[in-house]
């Protein structure tokens, strides 16, 4: 083609509309080249100097999604280069809007649950602990979810008040009809925000339930028992029970009392010894505090002591007992301690047999 001819096809109404078509495409290649060595030269270089990978996979996000809205952008623009009618680009713009908020809105809710974690996970703040993390994480997804909703609505110039007012209504009916998931949704958050229990703790339930908490969610709380079988606790059965944390208090050792009885002919001094010997040649027992050896009661049929000591982890309680009763009664029987059982004495008194009684003689009769 001679350049009269191009100065033709540049004159006429299709020429000039390709020619600001090519110039948008160019423009946007350009734009998408200096976004992504802006990425490559500042941001990336910028989180390979930190030791976590969470900013990498931060910029990584929001540099997609610039990309993404570099696009929605040239196809909004390019729409009225191309004369289209009105109808057309509207809807054009509509829909690119839409677009650019479903990927803001994810992509924001990835990155703001990704701080969470981490920061979750560094402990810097005093309410952003790993057990409230999903409870901020659920907050900011309600919230941008609602935003979103809110900004496809006006995009879309559908009328948010009667959606607003369908809405009251059937959250209503939800309402009654779920009631036993929200009650479940409502004591997660008293869990998390009161927090009578951590991950980790030894907790146990009034029902009887007794193992380590593995998570604390919004519905419900699981636990392992000592027996390795997972209980799964809605949140509203445990927000009304009674719940012991044995890992609570000042620090998490668990205090133990082991009872044991000895016959009447026993040596008191004897017994304290044989038992302060089995509490300090044991491993699993506590130095600090140190054990103690408590003579509790003269009971119907034995002297009761009671072994008192500390262990480390209130899941070492089973562990420990057994060593202590299997230790105790090894050294009872070397030493010759009687352990009891329990005797009952019976009296039995004699009494006179009854008296016979007379008989009638055959023939004759009673006196008048």
């Amino acid at each position: 083609m001679d350049w009269s001819s191009w100065e033709g096809f540049a004159a006429s109404p299709l020429g000039w509309v390709a020619i600001r078509v090519g110039a948008l495409v160019v423009g946007t290649f350009v734009a998408d080249f200096i976004l992504s060595w802006i990425y490559r030269r500042v941001f990336h270089r910028l989180a390979e100097r930190t030791a976590s990978s969470a900013d990498d996979h931060l910029f990584l996000m929001f540099h997609r999604a610039m990309r993404v809205t570099l696009l929605v952008v040239a196809i909004a623009i390019g729409f009225p280069l191309l004369n289209a009618p009105s109808s057309v680009v509207n809807l054009a713009n509509q829909l690119c809007r839409s677009l650019a908020i479903v990927v803001w809105t994810a992509t924001l809710i990835q990155m703001l649950s990704m701080v969470l974690r981490e920061a979750g996970m560094a402990s810097r703040f005093s309410f952003l602990e790993p057990r409230t993390v999903p409870l901020f994480d659920t907050i900011q997804k309600v919230m941008l979810s609602g935003v979103a909703i809110y900004l496809f609505f006006l995009t879309w110039h559908i009328d948010v008040t009667a959606w607003a007012a369908s809405a009251g209504v059937i959250g209503i009916a939800v309402g009654f009809a779920a009631k036993d998931t929200l009650a479940n949704l409502f004591s997660g958050v008293f869990i998390l925000v009161d927090s009578p229990y951590r991950i980790g703790d030894m907790i146990l339930l009034d029902t009887g339930e007794r193992g380590r908490v593995t998570e604390v969610g919004i519905r419900s709380t699981r636990i392992i028992t000592r027996d390795d079988v997972e209980i799964i606790i809605p949140n509203s059965q445990i927000g009304a029970a009674k719940v012991t944390n044995e890992s609570g208090g000042p620090n998490a050792k668990r205090r133990v009392d082991v009872r044991v009885g000895v016959s009447y002919n026993s040596d008191i001094e004897q017994v304290r010894r044989i038992l302060t010997e089995v509490a300090d040649s044991l491993s699993i027992i506590c130095r600090d505090p140190a054990p103690r050896i408590r003579f509790r009661e003269m009971a119907d049929s034995a002297l009761v002591f009671s072994v008192l000591f500390w262990i480390l982890d209130p899941e070492q309680r089973g562990q420990a007992v057994d060593a202590v009763n299997t230790r105790i009664f090894e050294r009872f029987r070397e030493e010759g301690v009687q352990i009891p059982f329990p005797q009952r004495v019976l009296h039995i008194e004699s009494s006179p047999p009854p008296p016979v009684p007379e008989t009638v003689e055959q023939g004759g009769g009673a006196p008048c």
